[in-house]
């Protein structure tokens, strides 16, 4: 066996220096393993009414414990959020006027908000389904937070029409 083997390096997803407790709007997306297709279906859905998502189970146990961030820390808020076929978006609020606590312990940064989101669905769940760490974008705007809710608001017509497309 070679001992000179070498992973790749994984690109970093978040911002170096970047301090992810502070007041800030995010906007997030967190994938399943393997984009297995296992947290909703999107059905129907013609020229005059919009698709709908059908959450599974395990997409029932997502969103409960989405539904829940905005009780278990203090200063973030869930301004909105989908959840598709193998991932989810979140635009999440976080508010340094709160005292930056999670009402169990640890300070409030974006990463630990959604490493608890993940460690309670994979413990309600029996098994992890998440990829490892998840993507961010920090809201820059009034237009960039516009964006980011309508993509979110949109996101399942978009991905319907691509699968009827093929």
């Amino acid at each position: 066996m070679d001992n000179n083997f070498s992973r790749p390096t994984r690109k970093p997803t978040r911002l170096q220096n970047y301090d992810y407790s502070q007041n800030g709007c995010y906007f997030v997306t967190v994938c399943v393993k393997d984009r297995r297709p296992i947290l909703s279906t999107i059905v129907g859905g013609d020229a005059l009414i919009a698709p709908q998502i059908r959450l599974t189970e395990i997409g029932k146990i997502t969103e409960k414990h989405i539904q829940k961030i905005n009780s278990v820390y203090t200063d973030v808020t869930v301004e909105k959020y989908i959840i598709m076929p193998d991932h989810i978006h979140l635009l999440l609020f976080i508010d340094g006027f709160g005292d930056g606590t999670m009402k169990a312990s640890s300070p409030t940064n974006l990463s630990t908000v959604i490493r608890s989101l993940k460690t309670f669905v994979t413990r309600d769940v029996g098994k992890s389904i998440w990829q490892r760490s998840f993507y961010d974008e920090i809201i820059k705007n009034e237009t960039h937070f516009q964006r980011a809710w309508e993509y979110t608001q949109y996101n399942a017509l978009k991905e319907y029409a691509k699968e009827n497309q093929e």
